[in-house]
């Protein structure tokens, strides 16, 4: 596998899952604080209150992405620990926290990455209708201004949203993430005060002619066709529709799918005159969260309906099918080039076993390698694919799943917050080295 000398290589996290301190410091209320503390949302009744614990032990857990050699550490701001109220007075307590990790970073030689919005929207915002409420954009704007003003000297990338589409449906639609509402059509409206908050997100930066770099990260995934039959290629075209270019379109296209007639009906009454103005301004890159496939056949009525998968799956029940990252890319760069393009999240859950100090994790290095040498496929296709980040740097917080499902390459003892890095980690470093 050959990489260009300046591609990025990094790992990545998000606040809510690895910081703990969920009261610490004047940190206000997040829709995870709420919705994990709600009886019946999270696996075991598990929250993010200690985490990993990282406010606290971020020194060690920057030592550890040294040791590991990558170039970049992606991590999300707290948007309720920066502005506990969502808006107005600015905590600084919270600010020095994020000033004094990337300190850290930074006299380690690792790059800072920073995502504005990891999915822990303020609750005082949340009680005021979240991302249902266009208001909601307008604030987003203004978080990430003060973050832009007290950050952005020292930070290489900026990441506005974090999977707008998780937290659109799986927050608004299905209810399975926080804030937990459950009424589909609306979740349409949701996902565009989502964007129209990164539209706004991007203007801001613009205007303050600073010099990093500035994108969005989207949960991508092919969807393909059970079979040749016009019915299952109808049927995945139209769950590609629903995961992907519901995104993808007006972000570089300024429009929504023009073939998803009954999801148009959803969101015309949220769009306002100059919102897809705004949404497709120009990106200096696109981050891509890659996982798995789709596979699509058409029900009795047409409509999509997931398939089982054909090969081995994951602790999540993700089909492994590293191939599909390869078509991902080259149809992204295909349909919505040319623009930079990285992984900024890639990795496997797998139940880890303590072996004697050890964790031979050897089916989520296995995923690695695998993927990665997709990464290598696509650059030699000539798809401008410039960095990839591990998911996680740490076992974490898994949203719904809480500690019940792995994806670190670094092990966390939850009870005595010990570290141990995986043979998946040892494998990343060695690679990294050579």
């Amino acid at each position: 596998m050959r990489f260009p000398e300046d591609f990025v290589w990094g790992a990545a996290t998000a606040s809510y899952q690895i910081e703990g301190a969920a009261f610490e410091d004047g940190r206000g209320e997040s829709i995870w604080d709420r919705f994990s503390k709600t009886p019946g949302k999270v696996l075991n009744g598990d929250t993010g209150d200690v985490a990993c614990n990282h406010y606290h032990l971020f020194k060690e857990d920057v030592a550890l992405i040294k040791e590991l050699g990558v170039d970049s550490y992606r991590f999300s701001l707290a948007w309720p620990r920066i502005l506990p109220e969502g808006k107005g007075s600015v905590n600084q307590k919270g600010l020095d926290f994020y000033k004094r990790l990337i300190h850290e970073l930074l006299e380690q030689g690792v790059s800072p990455a920073v995502t504005l919005y990891h999915w822990d929207l303020p609750q005082v915002l949340e009680d005021l209708g979240g991302w249902l409420n266009r208001d909601t954009a307008k604030y987003f704007a203004d978080y990430a201004q003060v973050a832009f003003r007290e950050l952005g000297d020292v930070i290489d990338s900026w990441i506005t949203l974090n999977e707008p589409w998780c937290s659109a449906f799986l927050g608004y639609g299905n209810g399975e993430h926080a804030p937990g509402k459950k009424d589909f059509p609306s979740h349409f409206r949701a996902a565009h005060h989502l964007l129209l908050g990164h539209g706004l997100v991007v203007e801001g930066y613009r205007q303050l002619n600073l010099g990093a770099d500035i994108g969005i990260t989207l949960n991508l995934a092919p969807q393909y066709p059970a079979s040749p039959d016009p019915r299952d290629i109808a049927a995945a075209r139209k769950a590609d529709g629903f995961q992907n270019r519901w995104y993808l379109d007006p972000i570089f296209k300024g429009r929504y799918p023009s073939d998803l007639e009954e999801f148009m009906a959803y969101v015309s009454p949220a769009i306002q005159p100059g919102d897809l103005e705004l949404i497709s301004q120009p990106n200096d890159f696109l981050g891509i969260n890659f996982y798995s496939r789709g596979l699509v056949a058409a029900d009795a009525n047409g409509e999509p309906q997931r398939q089982k998968p054909e090969r081995s799956v994951t602790a999540m029940g993700w089909e492994v099918y590293p191939e599909a990252l390869y078509d991902l890319l080259l149809r992204v760069h295909q349909d919505y080039g040319p623009l930079p393009l990285y992984i900024t999240e890639n990795g496997a859950a797998y139940e880890d076993v303590v072996e004697q100090g050890r964790i031979k994790d050897h089916k989520r290095q296995a995923y690695l390698e695998e993927h990665i040498a997709q990464c290598a496929r696509a650059i030699d296709s000539g798809i401008p694919l410039q960095g990839y980040y591990v998911w996680s740097l740490l076992d974490n917080f898994e949203w719904a799943f809480g500690y019940d499902r792995r994806f670190g390459i670094i092990y966390v003892d939850f009870d005595t917050q010990e570290r141990i890095l995986k043979d998946s980690a040892l494998w990343y470093q060695s690679f990294l080295r050579s």
